[in-house]
């Protein structure tokens, strides 16, 4: 068996279709939905995730901003540029790219951004919503897997599901959102016992620790579908996942690359949850 390759690339594509003709019905009615993206520093990696970001939003006919902040602002100065686009009415979306210098509180960070905009989904509220059930913004790489599995026809609903991670971006609101989907749902860590015994039982398995080609071939049930978070790069610079792509694509269902998989979806679902912000405003409204 050779697994079917979910491109994400692809349905990234045709997705962001779907919510460019959402945008243009706000522009009819005199709405432009608007995301602005911060970014603290000169990480290279963080430039690349941003400037991808900005691009789909442009794709879409949205409007974007770009605040570039140096590395030594205050935490003081951070706040308040997060606040005057609280107030701003033409941002609907505020991003604040992780991670940030060690001098700034992350946490204090997320929750100034005002709940209405928080299109990344990691305010405490939004966290919280998703135990509930009711979350308004998913965070957006979990929900992009979601999108991915919807996309392509693979039954949740009483599936086993295992969770590789149990990060507040990934791992928990991912476990969270497939028992909403009434999934069987089990979490795990890099660090847990024997992980063979729970990854080898899972018809659904999502990957997400940053540990390179942790699951391998013999840890996953034939037919399979594997989810593939991870993003490492190694000191030959390849880019490579938490899965060892080419054993498991030879065990697996399906199976996402990287790069090229869960990192299209995750941009594509955050142009999807500033578009529904800009919608809820003009509903407000």
């Amino acid at each position: 068996m050779t697994a079917k390759i979910i491109d994400g690339k692809e349905i990234a594509v045709k997705v962001r279709q779907q919510w460019k003709e959402r945008v243009d019905k706000l522009k009819e009615s005199g709405i432009l939905p608007g995301l602005a993206v911060i970014i603290v520093g000169d990480n290279p990696a963080s430039r690349v995730y941003v400037r991808n970001k900005i691009k789909a939003c442009h794709e879409v006919g949205m409007h974007s901003e770009l605040h570039d902040l140096p590395e030594d602002i205050s935490e003081t100065m951070l706040l308040e540029a997060i606040e005057r686009l609280n107030q701003d009415k033409t941002i609907h979306g505020i991003l604040v790219q992780l991670p940030l210098p060690e001098h700034i509180d992350v946490n204090r960070v997320l929750e100034t951004i005002a709940v209405e905009k928080d299109v990344d989904g990691f305010h405490l509220y939004n966290l919280g919503g998703l135990v509930a059930g009711n979350t308004v913004f998913p965070p957006c790489t979990p929900y992009g897997v979601q999108c991915l599995l919807e996309y392509c026809e693979i039954s949740i609903e009483g599936e086993n599901a295992v969770i590789v991670g149990r990060s507040n971006i990934v791992g928990k609101p991912m476990a969270l959102m497939l028992l909403q989907k009434s999934a069987t749902v089990t979490v795990c860590t890099s660090k847990t016992k024997d992980l063979k015994q729970f990854t080898s039982l899972a018809d659904i398995l999502v990957v997400a620790t940053g540990k390179p080609n942790l699951i391998t071939a013999d840890m996953v049930k034939p037919g399979a579908t594997v989810i593939d978070v991870g993003i490492n790069r190694l000191d030959d610079g390849r880019l490579v996942g938490d899965v060892d792509f080419e054993g498991v694509k030879e065990v697996a269902g399906y199976i996402t690359p990287v790069p090229g998989g869960v990192g299209p979806m995750t941009i594509t679902m955050l142009v999807a949850n500033t578009v529904i912000a800009a919608e809820q405003k003009l509903g407000a409204e």
